[in-house]
């Protein structure tokens, strides 16, 4: 009977050995890491807030997406940013500062100062706050648009309190949609598995470079390694208006909506390619809207050429550039299809 013996190799492996490869791409691994940390660590700030009123914080149901604006008391709390310019102004969740009568930013070098809401948008979760000190450094944002499935993706934020903690995972999914507190949908969220935890919200979500491809927002809680960021291209959109102009301007149509199955005999009837609409349930005849010629119990189908089947729908197509400008809506009235002229106002 023919024995062999396997023995293990105290020199250097040769081909065919795992020992050396491994320990190589090990080595480059965390190389990439310790430099991102070095690199993004300066630019990330804790944020604390005070005078929060007791109902801002939201009970989520079980098994979906949790923001949390950090430990602290009821009416306070903590939560990550990150500098984007060195005259001083930081991004953060919308979460995290909202209702807050003062805020406070710790920096990396023990300073802490306090800190002006410059803007807040809940509809993509994102805020921006100025703060004045000196020796600030900034971070730079990626395009998320060349994001790919798998690429490292490492996040710096301080959860629980305790201040700049790295953690590192991949990208999980590209596109997820998440739905934010004023009740729209965010768009191109992305999903990673580098752990977040309360006290994160707000943080940058890094690439290999250490340049921003999101901003941490939230997590699912009974689960493990399924967390959320806005992405860089919507964050710094969103942050570039709220420096501008103070607020995003999104069109408003002035009408409660709900969402209705369409048969397939209407579908077909009316060569529709949406299988659901949106019903008028109400017209608000407020002014702001210029929406005389809707009528309770229309269907929403169409906006400007592009199909409607959702209210989400309607939200992604009433951008600040639909304010004031006529907009022909596409409707069902009595199962027959309709053009309807109407000028959305501007949401308050």
């Amino acid at each position: 009977m023919y024995t062999q013996f396997i023995t293990f190799s105290d020199g250097p492996s040769h081909a065919g050995g795992f020992l050396q490869p491994d320990a190589t791409l090990l080595d480059a691994y965390s190389n990439t890491v310790v430099n991102v940390a070095k690199k993004v660590s300066p630019s990330v700030v804790q944020i604390k807030v005070s005078g929060r009123s007791t109902d801002t914080t939201q009970q989520n149901p079980p098994n979906q997406p949790r923001r949390s604006p950090g430990r602290g008391e009821s009416d306070g709390g903590t939560g990550s940013g990150f500098i984007i310019s060195t005259d001083g102004y930081i991004i953060t969740n919308n979460h995290v500062v909202a209702g807050a009568t003062h805020i406070s930013v710790s920096l990396p070098d023990s300073r802490e100062v306090d800190a002006m809401l410059i803007g807040r948008d809940p509809a993509t979760d994102i805020a921006v706050l100025k703060i004045y000190a000196d020796g600030l450094k900034a971070i730079r944002f990626a395009n998320s648009g060349d994001l790919q499935v798998g690429q490292i993706a490492i996040a710096i934020g301080n959860p629980y309190g305790f201040q700049y903690s790295l953690t590192a995972g991949v990208v999980s999914a590209l596109g997820r949609t998440l739905r934010s507190e004023s009740g729209r949908l965010i768009d191109d969220v992305i999903q990673t598995d580098a752990a977040l935890n309360p006290g994160n919200s707000g943080g940058p979500l890094v690439n290999s470079q250490g340049d921003v491809i999101g901003v941490n927002t939230a997590v699912i809680l009974p689960a493990q390694g399924i967390c959320f960021a806005v992405s860089s291209n919507l964050a710094a959109l969103v942050a570039g208006k709220l420096i501008m102009h103070g607020k995003v301007r999104r069109g408003y149509l002035g009408i409660a909506g709900q969402l209705i199955n369409l048969t397939e005999r209407i579908k077909q009837y009316n060569q529709l390619s949406t299988r659901t609409g949106v019903m008028v349930a109400s017209v608000e005849p407020d002014g702001v809207a210029g929406n005389s010629e809707l009528r309770q119990g229309d269907i929403i189908v169409g906006f400007n050429g592009h199909p409607i089947a959702t209210v989400d729908d309607l939200h992604r197509l009433l951008t600040d550039d639909t304010i004031g400008r006529p907009a022909q809506l596409t409707i069902l009235r009595e199962n027959r299809q309709k053009g309807v002229m109407v000028t959305p106002g501007e949401i308050r």
